[in-house]
């Protein structure tokens, strides 16, 4: 699913924040990526979506090269990776339907197809009554739960989360990554960066760690079989 071969990513103003990185993660795993902060968790997400480009390096998702991907397929690419932020980035003036349902709209599904898709990613996520809210009348929690049904409504088959439990409580925490693991049983690919070592370590998930831009840890054992997230 995602192959790094050396892959460096530099930066003018703040020099190189990834280097010579190689890993592979195979299609429906779970992994959890960890490091301080600045080790450059962010970047490679970016890198894997398409919102970065490897400045050396060969970078392969879902066999397309990413490094060398046309314009003109970047678009497609982007449709195949639900990416989740840890700030949300809703649109505040746009009800819950709407701001799940810009994805597909973005793509020119109708309205039919859109309205069926939509409820179903917000039933998912346990937020279908809240569809006519707006994003400022809820919770933090719900907020990261209408960012993860936007992730997950065109039906990706990989996740990226970048520090999604980083604003919520310990039990939200464990929510919200109960929810990604019901996902990954689904056959999703999840990449989730943070910075939550208490609860990673009490899940029985692979974790790769980096530091200052180069993987130091990569940790295939599961910590506990009997660990699970909800």
């Amino acid at each position: 699913m995602i192959r790094f071969d050396q892959v460096s990513k530099r930066y003018a103003e703040s020099g190189e924040v990834l280097c010579n990185l190689s890993l592979e993660i195979a299609a429906g795993e779970m992994v959890f990526l960890t490091g301080h902060s600045g080790a450059g968790k962010s970047t490679l997400l970016k890198l894997i979506g398409c919102l970065e480009r490897p400045s050396r390096g060969q970078l392969m998702v879902d066999g397309r090269n990413v490094g060398r991907l046309p314009r003109r397929k970047i678009p497609f690419h982007r449709r195949q990776v639900g990416m989740i932020f840890q700030d949300h980035r809703l649109l505040t003036d746009r009800s819950v339907f709407d701001n799940v349902a810009l994805p597909l709209v973005v793509a020119g599904l109708g309205h039919q197809e859109i309205a069926r898709r939509v409820r179903a990613a917000l039933n998912q996520v346990g937020l279908l009554k809240k569809e006519k809210s707006h994003p400022l009348a809820l919770s933090g929690g719900e907020q990261q739960r209408v960012g993860i049904a936007r992730a997950i409504v065109a039906r990706p088959p990989l996740l990226l989360a970048d520090e999604p439990t980083g604003n919520l409580d310990p039990e939200l925490s464990r929510e919200i990554m109960a929810l990604f693991a019901r996902f990954n049983k689904v056959g999703v690919t999840l990449l989730i960066a943070s910075h939550n070592l208490d609860l990673i370590a009490s899940l029985p998930y692979r974790t790769l760690t980096l530091d200052k831009g180069r993987l130091v840890a990569d940790s295939h054992a599961y910590k506990n079989p009997e660990a699970n997230p909800g």
